[in-house]
């Protein structure tokens, strides 16, 4: 990279907000050029915010992916929408997404509103307009319009890449002068024993069709670096109840190799080296009433 003198560097936050399931860790992801906030097709896999890097000539784009805003019911929601909208709240530029073929939905909307009582500028990113038709495209585009708080409009598909060029170069030119605030090879301010966790518990949310993505929860345990230059990480998958324990295992132990095989490959392919995973289920029935859960994960406890 070249090297850019002190008084022309740009750094700043943009926050990526939407309803749950919109694209935003993909969108995190594909701008950034390498996984830093993990996937799935369960809706509110983002549980925190995570930040990912992207450096583009000058500018040290700093992406906070929040979780999904959506109407809380328990105290993990209440957290994790509290720690969405204070994203938002802390950043340079604020990027709605929507699901282009959800269209405005109730979580949109109410986020929608919120943005315009806070007197709030956002950037909208219609994402995964691949899978929609112009028409319903350009009526949807129209009724945003008119909404009054979005700057700039980018129709994408974050999954395959499309469209992120122009997105790409409007965050540059927002982020306001000023020092990096990351050396320029970090991709994400996730530790790496949390990044580990996350990509266990995306696996275990692809691999379970039950609905438990509240009831399950991973932590790293012991991260040992061997003198072969390999890494042995032993994993807890907490659940809530032993018949959530008997899904999370499967029959004669298939459903957590499958998921330990998937995290395993994951986990060498971002590290680069042999990795040694050891997965353990364990019922911890008040693991969303423990703070120290959350003050692991950054959310507030008591919101």
């Amino acid at each position: 990279m070249t090297e850019v003198p002190e008084n022309e560097k740009r750094c700043g936050y943009v926050a990526i907000v939407g309803a749950p399931n919109a694209g935003k860790s993909t969108l995190t992801n594909a701008l950034v050029g390498t996984k830093v906030s993990i996937v799935s097709p369960k809706v509110q896999t983002t549980r925190f915010r995570v930040l990912g890097i992207l450096m583009a000539g000058p500018a040290q784009v700093i992406l906070v992916d929040t979780p999904g805003i959506f109407q809380p019911k328990r105290r993990l929601d209440r957290a994790m929408v509290a720690a969405a909208w204070m994203g938002a709240d802390d950043a340079e530029v604020i990027c709605l997404v929507i699901d282009s073929n959800r269209g405005i939905d109730d979580d949109t909307r109410a986020i929608i509103d919120k943005l315009k009582k806070a007197g709030r500028q956002a950037i909208l990113v219609l994402n995964k307009v691949d899978a929609v038709k112009k028409e319903k495209l350009l009526k949807l585009t129209a009724e945003l319009h008119e909404e009054g708080i979005f700057s700039d409009v980018f129709m994408i598909s974050a999954l395959k890449g499309s469209g992120l060029e122009e997105l790409n170069k409007v965050l540059v030119e927002r982020m306001p002068l000023g020092p990096w605030m990351y050396p320029e090879d970090e991709v994400s301010d996730l530790p790496q024993r949390m990044l580990a966790a996350e990509i266990t518990r995306e696996k275990a949310f692809i691999q379970l069709h039950e609905e438990l993505p509240y009831a399950l929860t991973v932590e790293t345990e012991k991260w040992e670096e061997r003198e072969d230059g390999s890494a042995r990480i032993d994993q807890v998958i907490y659940v809530q109840r032993d018949g959530q324990k008997a899904i999370v295992v499967g029959k004669a132990g298939h459903q957590i190799k499958a998921i330990g095989a998937a995290a395993r490959e994951e986990l060498e392919a971002l590290l680069e080296r042999r990795v040694h995973l050891f997965l353990h289920v364990k019922v911890r029935e008040d693991w969303q009433e423990k703070r120290g859960h959350y003050n692991e994960m950054g959310l507030d406890f008591d919101v």
